[in-house]
């Protein structure tokens, strides 16, 4: 499952996903599913094995514009984007 970091901010997208590449996760920016119904038009994606060092890297970079974190799934060749809540406190 792939994880969607949705910000407001264009340049607080670009970079949130240098540090995180720079942090060894790998993330790439790319356009805000229309299913999301926000952001900016860019959003950061990454594997949701990496959440956690995700989130924490979030709350040190003092962004803003964050919207929130949506998982990006497909259903039945459907795109499904839906606020990401993880179970122990995270999300």
């Amino acid at each position: 499952m792939m994880i969607l970091a949705v910000f407001r901010s264009r340049a607080n997208s670009l970079e949130y996903a240098e540090r995180l590449n720079a942090y060894g996760v790998a993330a790439t920016t790319v356009p805000t599913p229309k299913e999301a119904k926000i952001g900016c038009g860019l959003c950061v994606r990454f594997d949701a094995r990496y959440f956690y060092r995700a989130q924490a890297l979030l709350k040190t970079g003092g962004y803003s514009s964050f919207k929130g974190f949506y998982k990006m799934e497909f259903f039945n060749g459907k795109l499904s984007v839906t606020p990401y809540k993880k179970m122990g406190g995270g999300g």
